[in-house]
């Protein structure tokens, strides 16, 4: 039977028999939003904060003000219109600016509760803090937090509070959710030994096949697998709908010439039916709008739309404004300090740090290991997905470096062999083609990368510093290493670090810090990249 749960729709357990029927063309309009990464001020078109000046220019985009104002607007008008409304939310609200290094989730799921979402999946970086952080979140937010692939019955905390699909009632119709968060996250993030992922497909089989079981015939997949594994979804489980996406923050657009794709994105699933695939990049930049169509017989006949962005066009929630002005007050001071300038942007984008070397990666690389050169440390690896904006010229703030170092990671150091630095390189650059955080930005080494190679035979001509000159990595000579303290613990699927290092110390001053400081005694930063690292 379906259990009620306290948000008042019924849930799918096993053996679940719920009953619906259909009505020929009905319509259902998504409202959506993925990865909003604790952007709850306004960004700008490097997605980190904006200043008082672009503010004023009209050049600041999104904000959690102008989604809540976005959402109410579309939603008010749709209903009417006599339209059927859903708001949903593919996961990722944590980490991302100082409002989650300061309020952790609380920022979050009181914006979220404003906003009205109707479900939200769990994103892997809801884990960052472990499962304590999350379980507050679920308990503070009067809608169901989903994710079917994950099962949390050993961790005390989300036992029972993560159900894997709802069952919404939507203009006399059952709409289900069904929920799926990337298998990696044990690698991507922190959520304990009590949390086990299972296989997203395997999960999705089986529970599209008992809801249509149970008499549901419209079924809509939130997923936070990013946008790759979305298109194999789609193409390898039949009876979703629909997929609202998120993990990989993909643009799809039928209006910019630099998405990823269309808006929807259109995958043939196993029975030969068209699957819409919607995703609307990050950081509150925009809001998903698709408009399902279905016959009465419950199969999709058209999908629609395009994402809106929230530009200087919107005008923000006056309310939610006024909010998060408050809750920004205690953060200015730490925020405004300037510690530095740069004479050109440094480019931090998501899609450079992490197919290839960056400017961003550069700077981050080379301060850790200035930073501990004294120790004996030749090498510095940091994961391209650790950096999380850009920095534009000019005056460069202890806020910018924040956004860019969200994590609150420390330098970690350790010993490791040149047979283990190449497996790391070979980790790092195993997942090239999913947009992996994993990918190595360096600093005193040098590589080459043939993605094209299978995973694991992507590396050659691994050249490290000494002296003043570059030779050949010695396999069997064991090299001082800095990274960070999550990737020393496997994070990124750099178990190596962890298995293989020596004499690691984690507890070093925080990564963030260690930027600043490289930054301000630079003398007006100059962003470059050199070939340290050549792509094939």
């Amino acid at each position: 039977m379906a259990k009620k749960t306290r948000w008042g729709v019924a849930v799918l357990a096993a053996g679940t028999v719920l009953s619906g029927s259909a009505l020929a063309d009905y319509k259902l309009t998504i409202l959506h939003t993925n990865d909003i990464h604790s952007r709850i001020e306004q960004i700008n078109k490097y997605d980190s904060g904006c200043s008082a000046d672009d503010s004023a220019e009209g050049k600041c985009f999104g904000g959690i003000a102008r989604v809540k104002a976005k959402i109410d607007e579309r939603r008010a008008a749709l209903k009417a219109e006599g339209r059927n409304v859903i708001v949903l939310d593919a996961g990722d609200q944590f980490q991302g600016s100082l409002f989650y290094s300061t309020y952790k989730g609380k920022a979050a799921a009181e914006f979220s509760k404003a906003i009205g979402y109707d479900a939200m999946a769990v994103g892997n970086h809801e884990f960052d803090d472990g499962p304590e952080k999350l379980a507050e979140f679920i308990d503070a937010v009067p809608f169901p937090v989903l994710s079917g692939n994950i099962d949390v019955s050993g961790d005390a905390l989300l036992k029972d509070n993560v159900p894997g699909s709802v069952v919404l009632e939507v203009g006399g119709e059952k709409i289900a959710i069904v929920s799926v968060l990337a298998e990696d996250t044990a690698e991507t993030s922190s959520p304990g030994k009590g949390v086990v992922f299972n296989n997203a497909e395997d999960y999705l089989k089986a529970a599209v096949s008992e809801l249509e079981s149970s008499g549901v015939n419209k079924i809509i997949a939130l997923t936070h697998v990013g946008y790759p594994r979305d298109q194999r979804i789609a193409a390898a489980v039949s009876g979703v709908d629909a997929i609202v996406g998120g993990h990989s923050h993909t643009l799809l657009s039928n209006s910019d010439d630099k998405a990823a794709g269309p808006y929807p994105t259109i995958v043939a699933n196993p029975d030969g039916k068209e699957v819409p695939i919607v995703q609307a990049y990050a950081y509150s930049k925009y809001v998903g709008e698709v408009e399902l169509t279905f016959g009465d017989n419950g199969d999709l006949i058209s999908a629609k739309g395009d994402p809106i962005l929230l530009d200087a066009s919107v005008t923000p929630d006056e309310a939610i404004a006024a909010r998060v002005t408050e809750l920004a007050k205690p953060l200015e001071e730490v925020r405004q300090q300037v510690i530095g300038s740069t004479s050109e942007t440094i480019d931090g984008s998501r899609d450079t740090c992490r197919a290839k070397e960056c400017a961003m990666g550069n700077l981050v690389a080379d301060a850790m290991l200035d930073r501990v050169k004294d120790q004996g440390v030749t090498i510095a690896i940091q994961n391209g997905g650790g950096l999380r904006a850009s920095i534009d010229a000019g005056e460069v703030t202890m806020g910018e470096v924040l956004t860019v170092l969200p994590f609150q990671n420390t330098l970690a150091t350790f010993l490791l062999s040149g047979e283990g630095v190449v497996a790391a390189l070979e980790n790092g650059v195993s997942q090239i083609e999913e947009g992996a955080g994993r990918f190595p930005q360096v600093a005193g080494l040098t590589f080459t990368v043939d993605a094209s190679k299978p995973a694991g035979e992507r590396i050659s001509d691994v050249m490290v510093k000494e002296g003043d000159a570059f030779v050949p990595i010695d396999p069997a000579k064991m090299y001082g290493v800095v990274s960070n303290n999550y990737m020393r613990g496997g994070g990124d699927g750099y178990s190596i670090f962890s298995e293989k290092g020596e004499k690691a110390y984690d507890f070093g001053p925080n990564l963030e810090k260690v930027v600043a400081d490289y930054i301000s005694k630079s003398n007006d930063y100059k962003p470059y990249v050199d070939g340290r690292i050549v792509m094939k």
